[in-house]
């Protein structure tokens, strides 16, 4: 498998080249020169088919022969060694739990294959390999887990300063080490502006041996076509593929899904769930592409103002809208609507929501009241206890802490701050 950068600009990579590269250098998002079919056991079968040897079956042709087999079996079965369930909430709509990894987010599947595929990779390099990665929640901690320790390679985390939970912020600043958590006076965006412009910098890339982890790095984005077909494995209708809702921010994860779904999948339709963060919504209806600002919202792993895999999502449909609006469908949900979701949902069905979860099952259940024969999954992202400062206050009771918080609550916080300043960004570069 090759993979061209979608700005056409560059030259093809592989999928070691493009893992390294991060983002070609014609500044676009790498993308595979096919779209591979799954074989129809898989599907047929998957019920007895173990996570392992799904993921390891999805992923093989996307890395070939880069990896040895043995090698790549190993990697798959690291990435996916804890349990992805689907329960049941109500009689129509399933949560598709990706909170038991050891950071408790969605990103643990992404980030642990990627640390795993790039330290093969970085082996015997003269030089160290600094991953440059923003963050507007959850992909910080998961990255820093996944990279921990991880032998030739430096860790540099740009985080908005007060935009992040304080679960999240003791998730990336307590680790130390090869981990560098860098606190920045602004937003996401800012933060992504930044290692935008990091990447473009010749003389950084002369000094450093520069990649990133966000989900524009292929190794991050296609793993998380995993957790789809373990849903799948775990969905009792099988002859009515689910409709699909996702919290969506940046786009990566939704872009997995309609991937392997273009790959043999069987699912009915896809909803990218926003928040106030309404750009693709806004996009669905005018079919005008209008980045904006970032607005701060109670599911601020969302707040994303000019999602990057958007881009992707567009070439799955070989940019054709009446192909896209078919198969996909984008709602904006307010605070205000995602508090009255967790309470309601807590309440009725006993169920505990993150924010961002909420945002997905309330546009599931819109959808599904419009589309009564339907049934659904919705991606419950992150665990409660994440946004615990948030969840609290709405259900009126304490989260209790899972062990992989309580082993870091009460650790120093080891951050620096820094200004929206790219010049200060290259200095700590420099020095680090």
């Amino acid at each position: 498998m090759k993979y061209y950068s979608l700005n056409k600009q560059s030259p093809i990579a592989s999928f070691k080249e493009a893992t390294i590269l991060g983002q070609a250098p014609d500044k676009g998002l790498y993308f595979p020169e096919f779209i591979p079919l799954v074989d129809k056991d898989l599907i047929s079968n998957i019920e007895n088919i173990s996570n392992e040897e799904i993921a390891f079956r999805v992923i093989k042709p996307y890395v070939a022969n880069e990896i040895a087999e043995d090698e790549l079996y190993r990697i798959v079965s690291e990435t996916v060694n804890f349990p992805i369930p689907l329960v049941q909430v109500s009689e129509n709509i399933s949560s598709l739990e990706l909170f038991h990894g050891p950071t408790l987010a969605f990103k643990d599947v992404g980030a642990r294959f990627m640390s795993r595929c790039l330290g093969q990779f970085v082996k015997g390099a003269d030089k160290k390999v600094t991953v440059l990665v923003a963050t507007s929640g959850d992909t910080g901690g998961a990255v820093a887990n996944g990279f921990y320790n991880v032998e030739g390679v430096e860790v540099v985390i740009l985080y908005p300063s007060g935009k992040v939970s304080s679960v999240q912020e003791k998730q990336l600043t307590t680790l130390g080490n090869n981990i560098h958590a860098l606190e920045v006076n602004g937003t996401f965006d800012d933060c992504q502006q930044l290692v935008k412009q990091a990447f473009s910098d010749a003389e950084l890339n002369k000094e450093l041996f520069l990649t990133s982890a966000n989900s524009i790095n292929v190794a991050r984005w296609l793993p998380q076509q995993f957790y789809y077909f373990f849903a799948y494995k775990q969905w009792k209708q099988k002859d009515q593929p689910p409709v699909i809702s996702v919290p969506s921010g940046n786009f990566g994860n939704i872009c997995a899904g309609i991937l392997a779904h273009m790959s043999g999948l069987p699912v009915n339709h896809f909803i990218a769930a926003c928040n106030a963060n309404d750009i693709v919504p806004s996009f669905m209806q005018s079919q005008k592409y209008q980045p904006k600002p970032a607005v701060a919202t109670i599911s601020n792993a969302m707040d994303v103002g000019n999602p990057s895999n958007f881009v992707r999502i567009l070439e799955l449909f070989h940019q054709q809208f009446p192909q896209l609006k078919e198969k996909f469908s984008s709602v904006s949900i307010t605070d205000e609507e995602t508090k009255q979701t967790m309470k309601r949902v807590y309440d009725e069905l006993h169920y505990t929501l993150d924010p961002h979860g909420a945002v997905g099952y309330l546009a599931l259940d819109r959808y599904l009241q419009q589309h009564v024969t339907d049934k659904g999954i919705f991606l419950e992202t992150a665990h409660p206890v994440k946004f615990y400062d948030v969840v609290e206050p709405v259900l009126n009771q304490t989260i209790p802490l899972p062990d992989a918080v309580k082993e870091i609550i009460d650790l120093p916080k080891k951050s620096t701050r820094m200004n929206v300043s790219f010049q200060e960004l290259k200095d700590f570069l420099l020095k680090a």
